[in-house]
């Protein structure tokens, strides 16, 4: 089957994947793979603008792999890679270092965050790949010239200068690009892809805290390789307040842990928050929690069982991964021949 967009997407494996990373980004990869040709990328040298032990990195490079395929992926359909294996990611990365300007970058408010905020107070500590790695991630969507990026909130600002970066590059070459019998631009302005509202999962301990790996307490997290006995266990512990179930989304106003426990029923059970409420409705705790533990576990179990059963067996990741990537670069060596044409690099 032919598609007229393609789509690229990624996730970093610097952590040990949870529900967040199932809800927000993984589980809303897999339709797009029935409309779209799609490629879904380990962004694993994204990770190392941080320290990262090896043996994690390549643990969790693993376990993302895994996670998608569990998820519903299909490796026949989708494009499914680690990104160091295709080294035009990095060749059109330093390109693109020299096609954007240090002012979008110090812009990046990702950086700012990591770096300490507006006064940069770390600036200096942190590595020069963690300013530049925008530029990076502009090269992994334009090598494939994916035409649609599914992005969440925080990613928006870098799928931005992804655009800026492609419109300055088609305008700096543009005689070049002629030269060469090119009718247009030679890569295309990437769009934001719509794929419904993104459920923002909280912590299971703070409903005013996003669910984190990096919490300090295990049971605030359910971790995509979470047994059912663990799964149940974590939202049977999970921070209520005193109150009933409201009968309406409205009634959930200023109840956080409240509205982070519904959210996630409606969310694994694909129904909206007032038809859960209209389910649910002045019933309490004791009736809600036990209903979505069992929810959470048939959802979610057979997702870490599968990922248990693929990671235990390199050999087979490994061919998926190689594999992914073969396919991948027969689609990035012509673009990168193109891009070193027309940037006027001898070969």
């Amino acid at each position: 089957m032919t598609f007229t967009q393609r789509v690229f997407s990624g996730i970093k494996p610097s952590g040990d994947l949870h529900l967040g990373n199932y809800l927000g980004a993984i589980r809303r990869f897999v339709p797009l793979q029935d409309t779209h040709e799609t490629l879904y990328c380990v962004v694993d040298m994204h990770a190392i603008t941080v320290w990262q032990d090896p043996v994690d990195l390549k643990r969790w490079t693993y376990e993302i792999a895994a996670a998608y395929i569990a998820a519903g992926l299909d490796p026949r359909k989708s494009i499914i890679f680690n990104q160091s294996q295709v080294v035009e990611h990095a060749e059109l990365g330093w390109i693109f270092n020299c096609v954007a300007r240090v002012g979008w970058m110090s812009r990046m408010t990702q950086f700012k965050d990591k770096a300490g905020g507006e006064g940069g107070e770390n600036s200096e500590q942190v590595s020069l790949g963690l300013y530049a790695y925008p530029s990076l991630m502009a090269a992994d969507i334009l090598l494939y010239k994916a035409t649609a990026v599914p992005v969440g909130d925080d990613q928006k600002q870098h799928l931005e200068l992804t655009r800026d970066i492609a419109k300055k590059f088609n305008h700096d070459y543009k005689k070049q690009i002629k030269a060469l019998g090119g009718k247009g631009d030679f890569f295309p302005v990437p769009e934001t892809l719509a794929t419904g509202p993104a459920m923002r999962v909280k912590s299971l301990k703070d409903g005013s805290k996003k669910m984190s790996k990096s919490d300090a307490s295990d049971m605030s997290t359910i971790y995509m390789m979470d047994d059912a006995d663990l799964i149940a266990k974590k939202i049977k512990r999970a921070t209520t307040d005193a109150d009933a179930l409201p009968s309406e989304a409205a009634g959930l106003a200023g109840r956080a842990e409240a509205e982070n426990l519904v959210g996630i029923y409606a969310s694994l059970s694909n129904r909206s928050v007032d038809d859960v409420l209209g389910e649910f409705g002045g019933q309490g705790w004791g009736v809600f929690k036990p209903a979505l533990a069992d929810l959470s576990v048939a959802v979610l179990a057979p997702i870490a069982d599968e990922m248990k059963r693929l990671v235990s067996d390199r050999g087979e990741m490994d061919n998926i991964l190689r594999d992914g990537a073969a396919r991948a670069r027969t689609i990035a060596e012509p673009v990168m021949a193109g891009v070193r044409d027309i940037v006027g690099f001898v070969r």
